[in-house]
């Protein structure tokens, strides 16, 4: 019932004032995000988008509603994965689409007045509805959208924090130096653990330096993983020299019985990298 080519016609020749009237009233002192910028480029992006919206959402009163909601998940797709609006947060985004629908039912106020008795209270009604439904699974599936792209680019991040926590610096004859800087928590050593592994085997390491004067603190877990790593090392081929370890982490390793003996160990990385004949 909602399908009407009248209304349909009359939203479309509004389509680009509703985007002027909707930037021109926008909160633009957001304390981040797409909404607050001044960069022109920007702009113009942001007011393309809202009118592309608009002309993919007025096709819900020209077309069967399976039939358009194909056409507006491409513009979904698109908003939810661009920088601007990633970098916008979601309350700031829900709150333009309350705007817009807010707009949406003004104007369709604006055309039954126009059109006085033409149409009855259950056809404007229909029309009233299908606007907050169709809002209310946009907002539903760009929210989804947004997360997954955000989740996306959170794992890439965090794969290049782990490729930068474990940094193995080829030397000579096969042998290789992994500096380690900062704190060094559960998480972290697990990452630890896999990632020299890998690398150590790529690079074809038959000896490793881990220097740990740049490591300030080290847990239980933690201590146990570096354990579990110098022995994989060790039975993958890889001599393994400590150096630099502060008192407090040679304590928490005779605490915990960790087999440090097994491995060379010296007080600074100099001497530890001057054995390398």
């Amino acid at each position: 019932m909602h399908v009407n080519k009248e209304l349909y016609s009359f939203l479309l020749g509004v389509a680009a004032q509703l985007t002027e009237d909707w930037y021109a009233s926008l909160n633009k002192s957001d304390s981040a995000g797409v909404y607050s910028s001044t960069d022109p480029k920007v702009i113009k992006k942001l007011k393309q988008q809202n009118n592309e919206f608009h002309l993919r959402f007025f096709q819900v009163f020209d077309t069967e509603e399976r039939e358009f909601f194909k056409q507006l998940g491409d513009w979904i797709e698109e908003i939810g994965q661009d920088e601007q609006h990633l970098n916008t947060p979601i309350y700031f985004i829900l709150r333009e689409f309350f705007r817009t629908q807010e707009q949406y039912l003004d104007y369709i106020d604006r055309f039954v007045k126009l059109h006085g008795d033409q149409y009855t209270q259950e056809e404007i009604n229909s029309w009233y509805r299908i606007v907050v439904k169709v809002f209310s699974e946009v907002m539903e599936r760009f929210t989804e959208a947004n997360h997954r792209y955000a989740n996306k680019i959170m794992k890439a991040q965090q794969a290049t924090i782990d490729e930068l926590s474990t940094p193995i610096i080829s030397l000579k004859d096969n042998t290789a130096l992994l500096p380690l800087i900062g704190d060094i928590d559960t998480t972290r050593g697990m990452s630890l653990l896999e990632n020299t592994l890998q690398k150590c085997a790529e690079k074809n390491v038959t000896r490793l330096f881990i220097d740990l004067s740049g490591v300030h603190a080290i847990d239980i877990g933690s201590a146990h993983q570096l354990s579990q790593l110098i022995e994989s090392l060790r039975l993958i081929g890889i001599q393994t020299t400590l150096s630099g370890l502060r008192p407090e982490i040679a304590m928490t390793a005779v605490k915990l019985q960790l087999p440090f003996d097994k491995v060379t160990i010296k007080s600074t990385l100099a001497q530890a990298i001057s054995t390398i004949k």
